[in-house]
């Protein structure tokens, strides 16, 4: 399988990424985005500063200079990459510790996704036909950690003492969040594998899956805190849990920041991707937002954003994206918002959060498909003759009706189609499903 995926460069090293790719790469990102600097970051796993000096050299090699910002979170990267036309962040996200990989940006945060030039360099590293340069570029460093740090401090606003459970998962989140919090004393910290090791001894840096949430829904037990919170490896992803323990859906979670987003500015376009609860669109509405819905993906969100113009939109996997930020993640801002939200209720997450339970989800199913599009296709006709009121077709097939709505989308990489169902009662959701389950697998 290819290295180069639909939103990043990611594999295992060094089987299938290493340091010939990583300087190709560098020398390929140049031609392709014909940059004059580029601001490179990194994570703290073991093979980044192998990969960072091979990228690098490749960068100055095809005469392009390095704006080295050093150990780094994503949102930080991005921070920084803002002030800069291109930049490339040296990290494999969540996988495990034997991948490394690369996040591409154009013209400031623009990611360069697989529709948008991924597949242009994949071209040019196997093609490996590189002219040399007269001039090479040269690397100079600037550290963007305090400046972040005080960007992010602007949104703290009046936060009430609250006892917080954060798990790090010894991911870049430990390089981050800890120097917010002193900033917070106010805030009783109690941080669960904070060390920043990113072979990850303790579990999995991946929120998604429910067995990495066991130890923070634990400990907020049993420390009787207000809050927890999960970060991934490279901290562009955040997972809230409650004060019972119990975590919170993100579709929750974007409903939640977009609502205390829109004090700050009224009648603002906010994003949802085709995922989220119907709830998401209804309570932003009547409070006054314009909402829309988005494909699923971080490079598709970001770029859907700046067509609508949108003042935040969030993804059911845990990213929260931000015009402020160049239209990309930052926990941290996620973090100070949701902090304050519960501030000014003056009431548990489980209380605020009651509302929003208004549907029935399946969560997102998978089936094994060989003709993903025919199935759709057919799923279309199908419900168009059961009397659907809308079909659409903007990330797989959606199918709304009036009391429910199911979305089929297909797998980039894999033989499987992807469903998510809501209803208005628990049995026409466990209805629907069972109908659809036959036809999907007939």
């Amino acid at each position: 399988m290819s290295i180069f995926k639909a939103y990043d460069i990611r594999g295992i090293y060094p089987t299938e990424l290493n340091e010939n790719t990583a300087y190709n790469v560098g020398r390929a990102f140049i031609i392709f985005t014909g940059a004059k600097e580029v601001c490179v970051g990194q994570d703290a796993r073991k093979t980044s500063p192998k990969l960072f000096d091979a990228l690098t050299k490749g960068i100055t090699d095809q005469g392009a200079n390095v704006i080295d910002i050093g150990l780094c979170s994503t949102p930080l990267f991005y921070f920084a990459t803002k002030n800069y036309a291109s930049g490339i962040m040296v990290t494999a996200s969540h996988n495990p510790a034997e991948y490394n990989g690369f996040k591409l940006c154009n013209g400031g945060t623009h990611p360069i996704s697989g529709e948008t030039g991924i597949k242009d360099i994949e071209k040019m590293v196997i093609t490996n036909n590189f002219k040399d340069v007269v001039s090479k570029g040269s690397i100079s460093k600037h550290d963007y950690l305090n400046e972040f740090i005080d960007f992010c401090l602007k949104h703290k606003g009046e936060i009430k003492s609250m006892k917080i459970v954060i798990d790090t998962a010894n991911g870049m989140g430990g390089y981050v969040f800890p120097r917010i919090f002193e900033k917070l004393p106010q805030l009783e910290i109690i941080p669960l594998f904070s060390e920043i090791d990113m072979s990850f001894p303790n579990h999995e840096a991946n929120p998604l899956k429910p067995e990495n949430m066991v130890d923070l829904q634990k400990a907020v037990i049993e420390n009787k805190a207000d809050l927890g919170i999960a970060i991934d490896g490279d901290s562009d992803r955040a997972m809230f849990v409650d004060e019972n323990g119990d975590a919170i859906s993100s579709d929750f979670v974007t409903a939640l920041l977009g609502l205390e987003l829109l004090k700050e500015k009224p009648n603002a376009a906010m994003g949802y991707d085709v995922r989220s609860s119907k709830i998401v669109k209804e309570i932003w509405a009547e409070n006054g937002a314009k909402p829309f819905v988005t494909r699923v993906g971080h490079a598709l969100i970001k770029e859907m954003m700046r067509t609508e113009n949108s003042f935040f939109a969030g993804e059911l996997s845990g990213h929260y994206y931000f015009q402020e930020m160049g239209y990309t993640e930052n926990t941290i801002l996620a973090t100070l918002i949701m902090l304050n939200l519960i501030s000014k209720e003056n009431k548990t997450l489980s209380e605020i959060v009651k509302p929003l339970k208004k549907y029935f989800q399946s969560g997102e199913i998978n089936f094994e498909v060989e003709d993903k599009m025919a199935k759709m296709k057919e799923l279309e006709e199908l419900y168009k003759n059961k009397g659907a009121l809308n079909t659409h077709w903007l990330d797989g097939i959606t199918v709304e009706f009036e009391d429910w709505w199911f979305n089929v989308r297909p797998s980039n990489t894999e033989p499987l189609l992807r469903l998510n169902l809501e209803s208005n009662t628990k049995e026409l959701q466990d209805e629907m499903f069972e109908e659809l389950k036959k036809i999907i697998e007939s």
